[in-house]
């Protein structure tokens, strides 16, 4: 009797412990595993009207080219818009950009039809109230994106933040300008720059031909290596320096004057020059004079971790 007594106690214990066991992990599962979204996708993407590409925060070794092409991107009733021109940054689509696809957002995946890429599909994560990641599955690479509204979004900070891509928006910069004053020095002779996007965003070449030529006919006397710096204390003023072999470096501070011309200050000389962008390049598409589309995507932005820096002080007076 006593044994049969301490075998039922034992039956009955390991019962109870086996429940408790299976409780405590389909309540975990629940807690870890579901979480009933506060907001839709939708709500999630339409919630700012813009979401800046922040390209430096990138997680992985793929590239989804219309995200790395992108400033900004905004989601509206199913049209995907993106900024991805510096030019006009702020006023083209009243600061939308263009519409570049179509999207479909359910179940935080978000599928986009682009207008050039074609189709690509995201897993959709909320980091934070202004921050979603978006993943692509197809090259394990995560885009991360911060949310504006267009009246708290600073045009101008992207638009000197990435200087270099505004130099590239344009086929060539012609100098249209040289001061009367500053000694006279070899640039004096340079009538046109251009600035190479793809490759390692830092190829320039220039031209002495003559004013008012005409850019497909341009002829390319010299192609070398060029990188945009900051000035400490400036953020609106940079430096511009031309590895010019034949005739060492030449360093400039570059201001711009509008979205279509520059001024380049040679502290050396003390001479200012003017340029004026011909050509401009709209990133995705542009029509022809046949009226046919044809397609522009060779700039793809790339993380800056190290930027150039120049410590150097503003030397005009």
């Amino acid at each position: 009797m006593k044994t049969l007594k301490l075998l039922f106690v034992f039956a009955l214990s390991a019962t109870l412990f086996t429940s408790c066991y299976t409780e405590v992990i389909i309540d975990d599962y629940a807690n870890d595993n579901y979480v009933e979204p506060a907001i839709s996708i939708n709500q999630l993407l339409g919630s700012y009207e813009l979401w800046y590409v922040d390209i430096n925060e990138t997680v992985g070794y793929g590239t989804t080219p219309f995200l790395q092409m992108a400033f900004t991107l905004s989601f509206k009733n199913g049209t995907l818009y993106a900024n991805n021109n510096l030019v006009g940054i702020g006023t083209t689509g009243n600061g939308f950009g263009i519409a570049v696809g179509d999207y479909d957002a359910y179940n935080m995946i978000l599928d986009v039809n682009h207008d050039v890429d074609g189709f690509e599909t995201f897993d959709v994560y909320q980091i934070n109230s202004n921050t979603i990641e978006l993943y692509n599955p197809n090259n394990d690479t995560s885009y991360f994106l911060k949310g504006y509204q267009r009246n708290g979004f600073d045009y101008d900070y992207v638009f000197y933040d990435n200087i270099h891509y505004f130099l590239q928006e344009y086929e060539a910069w012609e100098k249209t300008y040289t001061s009367n004053f500053g000694a006279i020095n070899e640039f004096d002779n340079e009538n046109y720059l251009q600035f190479l996007a793809g490759g390692n965003d830092s190829e320039f070449r220039s031209s002495q031909d003559a004013p008012a030529t005409n850019v497909s006919n341009l002829f390319w006397d010299y192609t070398g290596i060029y990188g945009v710096g900051n000035i400490s204390g400036d953020a609106y003023l940079k430096t511009l320096t031309l590895d010019y072999d034949f005739f060492s470096n030449e360093h400039f501070e570059l201001s711009v004057i509008n979205d279509r011309q520059i001024e380049l200050y040679h502290p050396t000389s003390q001479t200012v020059y003017e340029f004026v962008g011909r050509g401009f390049i709209q990133y995705l598409k542009t029509s022809n004079a046949k009226g046919q589309e044809t397609v522009k995507t060779e700039k793809l932005r790339k993380e800056r971790k190290n930027k150039v820096e120049n410590p150097r002080e503003n030397t005009r007076g």
